[in-house]
């Protein structure tokens, strides 16, 4: 009778020890890109528009927590000018938010590009 051949593992394929140390790998970074988006959500970003008269604070889920308007910025005659600033500031923050997500991200990811 032939001898069959043994079965190896398969295809050149990483074996049992590196398909665990694998798998340990990639629910150690899966903890860390959600430890990473907790600590995210938890924090608050503030920026500013139009010299200071309007700045808002957002959180790292990009909700709006606060605006503040300087007096001077309040002019009747020129309420576009004011909601426009609004849009601004809150726009920044929100990229601030977006900025610290990429960079959280990749720390963990080690350039993965995930």
């Amino acid at each position: 009778m032939a001898k069959r051949p043994q079965y190896r593992g398969g295809y050149g394929g990483p074996n049992m020890n590196q398909q665990a140390s694998l798998m340990r790998q990639a629910q150690k970074m899966q903890e860390d890109l959600m430890k990473a988006q907790e600590e995210l959500e938890k924090s608050q970003f503030t920026a500013k528009a139009g010299g200071g008269v309007v700045t808002a604070t957002v959180s790292g889920k990009h909700e709006l927590l606060a605006i503040e308007i300087a007096p001077d910025a309040v002019d009747p005659d020129d309420v576009e000018m004011l909601q426009d600033l609004i849009v601004a500031a809150v726009n920044a923050a929100n990229q601030m938010v977006e900025t610290a997500s990429v960079e959280s991200m990749s720390k963990i990811s080690g350039g993965l590009g995930l």
